[in-house]
């Protein structure tokens, strides 16, 4: 049933004003996820091109810069960022929304500082991602349908100050006042949902 819900939702086009440029570069490894998002852009008014690696994205965007772009942060190849700054160097005004999933919220907030408008958590769906493609910043966003439960905010928090300390596990566990043990077991578990 979910996964029903999920690929309505990918279908439903909703009417949108892109402007002159509609190009839109679509960057994941999923090649699944990506053919169906770059279907359910087309229907919304978007031009879509599609990579599947940081390589191929920084080469689509060196020959052909795209008006908007959704990029995944982690690709088999490397960083996602890569295909930001890539972007942000040859056409500045391109709007880009990052896609992140892992745990890697910190990471996406990089991605913003670097020219990134906004970063979604996957899995997003094509409203939420055209939403946030075409958001003027103006207002307050809705509140998300599926917020994070407590336990993921908790493993996010942990995540955060891991990366923030260089992935040593000795001073992330004196940081949170927590036994490094403990913070072995968190850290081996998959994200809580």
């Amino acid at each position: 049933m979910a996964h029903e819900q999920k690929d309505r939702t990918m279908a439903d086009p909703a009417p949108v004003d892109l402007g002159e440029d509609r190009s839109l570069l679509l960057v994941d490894d999923d090649e699944s996820f990506v053919k169906r998002l770059a279907k359910a852009m087309e229907k919304r008014g978007f031009l879509p091109e599609t990579a599947e690696s940081v390589a191929e994205g920084k080469a689509i965007a060196l020959a052909r810069p795209p008006a908007y772009a959704v990029v995944d942060l982690r690709l088999e190849d490397g960083n996602g960022l890569d295909v930001v700054e890539t972007l942000r160097d040859k056409r500045p005004g391109c709007r880009i929304v990052v896609l992140t999933g892992y745990g890697a919220i910190a990471t996406a907030v990089a991605a913003v500082k670097i020219g990134a408008i906004d970063y979604l958590s996957k899995p997003a769906d094509a409203n939420d991602i055209t939403r946030a493609l075409l958001s003027t910043g103006e207002g307050m966003p809705p509140p998300p349908e599926n917020p994070m439960s407590a336990d993921r905010v908790r493993w996010e928090h942990i995540q955060r100050v891991y990366e923030l300390c260089d992935r040593n596990v000795s001073e992330t566990a004196r940081r949170l006042s927590m036994h490094r043990r403990t913070l072995q077991r968190i850290l081996a578990k998959r994200s809580p949902k």
